[in-house]
């Protein structure tokens, strides 16, 4: 079935690109702005990238978003794959519909909820035991607590499209569950894998709600630090940070494009060898005879 081309459905895509990338762009250029005010205009300097570069607040905030979102990406990701295994591989257990649904109500559940309900945990179980103290160690576990729920629905929608026939013939040639686990299981996961730590990772270094819930004195992370420099008025400084890290993931996009692209005509080249030396192996009898 084929699409014919029309002016109007050429115009929805040009709005739809419109809509999404100009306040990109305008942000990238305001951040070469002179003026501390950020809409104004005030000539074309990189005065805010110096002063980004020697703001220690700024570069902590980042500092401590990625070792939250690198720590919450892992152990999420550990756990997660745990649970997707259990639920697409154990088919009947007692509580399977308990669990499925409790692996999926963090992905509808409102932040609200979530940072709120946490935060009562947290401060219940410093009363009874004296930990966890508010701050990095509370962000991170409910960054986990949430980020794992993903990685889980990833894992169980991969496992579904594969041959469980490959971990059986593992069994039947005498390897034991865990070996079967490491060198079969793990390896066809492993595209499932980097999708749901990398996921999680984003998703831990873009959240405000639940880390301003549950975090502490001293721990703020870069959206936290973002948004109370909104309230108070934003300088340019953090446009430029904004744009670095715009042009960081504008490079990794490209580069997994290349990666992907490279597979694919390596993908190609190999199915086309395949079939040239079936062809020849097919009329390999015909001429002998």
């Amino acid at each position: 079935m084929s699409f014919k081309k029309s002016p109007f459905t050429f115009s929805l895509l040009c709005f739809g690109f419109a809509f999404l990338y100009i306040p990109i762009f305008l942000l990238m250029f305001y951040s070469f702005n002179y003026s501390k005010v950020v809409p104004v205009w005030g000539g074309f300097s990189v005065r805010w990238y110096v002063e980004l570069f020697q703001s220690e607040e700024i570069w902590s905030a980042v500092g401590l978003s990625l070792q939250i979102a690198i720590m919450n990406a892992t152990f999420a990701t550990m756990l997660g794959a745990l649970a997707g295994i259990a639920m697409a591989r154990i088919k009947r257990f007692r509580g399977r519909t308990l669990f499925s649904g409790m692996i999926s109500a963090p992905l509808v559940m409102p932040e609200v909820i979530t940072g709120l309900s946490l935060l009562l945990l947290f401060i219940t179980m410093a009363e009874i035991i004296g930990w966890p103290s508010r701050g990095i160690t509370t962000i991170t576990i409910a960054h986990i607590t949430f980020s794992l729920a993903y990685v889980a629905v990833i894992v169980q929608s991969r496992l579904v499209g594969v041959d469980e026939s490959l971990e059986e013939a593992a069994l039947d040639l005498g390897a034991k569950p865990y070996r079967v686990l490491i060198d079969v299981t793990v390896p066809l996961l492993a595209p499932a894998l980097a999708a749901g730590w990398l996921l999680a990772f984003t998703l831990s270094l873009d959240d405000l709600v639940i880390a301003s819930f549950v975090s502490g004195p001293g721990a703020n992370t870069l959206p936290m630090l973002i948004y109370s420099r909104v309230k108070l008025g934003l300088k340019p400084d953090v446009n430029a940070l904004a744009t670095i890290i715009i042009l960081i993931v504008a490079i990794g996009v490209c580069v997994a494009g290349w990666i992907l692209s490279r597979q694919e005509k390596q993908r190609m080249a190999d199915m086309q060898m395949a079939e040239a030396e079936k062809y020849d192996f097919s009329d390999e009898p015909q001429s002998s005879r």
